[in-house]
């Protein structure tokens, strides 16, 4: 088990290789997201690659998606777990682009910041459209989870005007525990 201590090092490592300042903490409105300690692997998302997440967000995902697709509704996983050095390397893919670290930010997460780390964020996609972009509001997957994802434990956490200052991601789904 990585301890706190080195876990924020390890962070605070990541965000000056990338250019993101000391005060990143201090002034970001996303909590800092641990690594669980267990991820199980689920299937594979859209583009053949391996996935994980925390054994309870699969058992719900996958209630979810069947409870869909029972009502003729198709979704599909995107992405789910990405670890701290993930979000580093998608970053720095984006900045060698020539993106700015601000543009940057406003739509992803920093290393450490990002429901990813958890192992019960997703990213879901619906084949009637683009994956991870603004349009999936428009697909009936999104109408459904629109719905029926608070039964399941799920809910967008980047929806239009967000407290976070992020992007609106309306493919961006997390679980947090069953409504009662």
């Amino acid at each position: 088990m990585i301890q706190a201590a080195d876990y924020e090092r390890e962070i605070e490592s990541l965000h000056k290789a990338l250019g993101i300042g000391a005060d990143y903490r201090a002034n970001c409105l996303l909590p800092l997201q641990i690594v669980p300690e267990l991820l199980v692997p689920t299937e594979a998302d859209c583009f053949g690659r391996p996935q994980q997440l925390a054994e309870a967000a699969f058992q719900a995902w996958t209630a979810m998606k069947q409870a869909a697709a029972r009502q003729g509704v198709e979704m599909f996983l995107v992405s789910a777990y990405r670890s701290p050095q993930y979000q580093h390397d998608l970053i720095a893919k984006k900045l060698a682009r020539g993106q700015s670290i601000e543009k940057i930010l406003a739509v992803n997460a920093a290393p450490g910041y990002s429901e990813h780390h958890t192992g019960r964020a997703l990213d879901i996609g619906a084949p009637d459209c683009e994956v991870l972009t603004e349009e999936f509001e428009n697909t009936a997957a999104f109408q459904w989870l629109a719905v029926n994802a608070g039964r399941f434990g799920f809910s967008m956490s980047y929806p239009r005007g967000n407290e976070f200052g992020i992007a609106y991601e309306p493919w961006h789904w997390c679980f947090r525990e069953a409504d009662p």
